[in-house]
Formats: C-alpha cells, structure tokens, sequence
C-alpha cells in the first residue's frame, strides 16, 4: 500500500508498504531532517506502529530504502539513466514491486526489478508504461555500465 499519513485508513499489518521520503517522516512522526535521512530511526518507528513486513520508502532520483520488520536491509540508488517526467514514478515502483513479490521474489530482487521499471517510465514525457522489451533492455544497459 502506498499510504497517505491524513488518510483513516488502517495500515496496520501490511505486506509491504511503499511511502515516499515526505510520507515515511510523517509516518514516523518525524521531523524533516536538515541534513541525513534518519534510515534507522524511520524504519524502527513505522515498523513499531504499523507493524508492515516490508517497508520501501522512494527517495526519488536519490535511492529507495528498504527495510523488513523494521531493519534496514539497504539503500538502492535509482537507476534512471535520464529523466524527462517523474510522473507516475511512485505507481510504477509499486505496481512492479506487486508483481514481483507476487511472483515470488524476495524484497530486494523485487525493488530492483521496480526499479528497473522506474527508470523506464521517468524517461519518457508524461505518465508511461514500461513494456517487457524496454525493462530487459533497461536492465541489460544497467549490466553492461556496472561491468565497464
């Protein structure tokens, strides 16, 4: 689920939840930090108070924190190789982490497959889709530049 703080809603027992950075400090009843994003203060506090198994906060063009029963497992930088629209980045990361983790992927495999699909969308103009011949393009471009 991808909350909203000032929502009613009950986000009490999730699988997984996926705010953005401004989201993820409201939830965590924190202010917004002048300097480092508290990873472990924020994880701990979502996880004390709406107990998600997994947690992935988007931090935008800088990285994605994931997190499982309020521990860090790790800050994944983006992988948008340009970025033209940022809109439906965040419907995208959730839409594709779904389908992973519905396939039986682990945590970190599934963010990185949504972040593949990510990348893709934020370079085109306006909201898009990812198609399957752009994401194994996009995740074979991200393998070629790690093995320069």
């Amino acid at each position: 689920m991808d909350p909203k703080p000032r929502s009613s809603l009950c986000y009490e027992g999730l699988t997984v939840m996926t705010p953005n950075r401004a989201e993820a400090l409201q939830l965590a009843a924190l202010d917004e930090p002048g300097g480092v994003f508290p990873d472990e203060a924020v994880c701990r506090r979502i996880h004390e108070r709406y107990r998600p198994e997994h947690l992935v906060v988007t931090m935008g063009a800088d990285s994605m924190l994931l997190s499982k029963e309020g521990r860090v497992l790790e800050r994944m930088p983006t992988v948008a190789r340009e970025v033209f629209d940022v809109s439906g980045a965040g419907d995208t990361v959730i839409a594709a982490l779904t389908v992973a983790m519905a396939a039986g992927l682990p945590l970190p495999q599934a963010a990185r497959f949504a972040n593949v699909a990510a990348g893709v969308v934020v370079g085109k103009l306006g909201t898009a889709v990812a198609t399957p011949d752009e994401l194994l393009a996009h995740a074979r471009a991200m393998e070629e530049s790690v093995d320069l």
